[in-house]
């Protein structure tokens, strides 16, 4: 199963009192936090290559390039679309967007890089 260009992804979510920027001390306003904006979009990223990455590896954030652009309510449904647009190496870069209602939540970019497993948890835990 091979990373081609155009693979996509969604995730969506209904906001809850836990997701706000007040419940993730981000903000004073009982919002969906940006924080849990960026979560969002890194899972529609990660759904989008599932099943694509080979056995034994998957794949890690690398770098979020967002704008959170409006803000959404406790008990809104929204919506994160990712579709990776180019693929260098082991560096995967994603189009993202999380959308509710009609609007536009956020826009942006993910990257994200491909890993083998075991030698990157052997390297988090300091043996490699």
């Amino acid at each position: 199963m091979p990373l081609d260009a155009g693979l996509s992804g969604t995730v969506t979510h209904t906001v809850v009192d836990a997701d706000t920027a007040v419940a993730q001390r981000t903000g004073s306003v009982p919002v969906l936090a940006t924080p849990n904006v960026v979560l969002l979009a890194e899972q529609a990223a990660v759904v989008a290559v599932d099943g694509h990455v080979p056995a034994g590896h998957t794949t890690v954030g690398y770098r979020v390039q967002l704008d959170h652009l409006a803000p959404v309510g406790v008990g809104e449904v929204v919506t994160a679309d990712a579709v990776l647009e180019t693929i260098e190496g082991r560096r995967l870069t994603f189009r993202v967007s999380v959308k509710y209602r009609d609007g536009l939540v956020a826009a942006g970019r993910i990257t994200r890089v491909a890993v083998e497993e075991a030698r990157f948890l052997a390297r988090a835990a300091g043996s490699a």
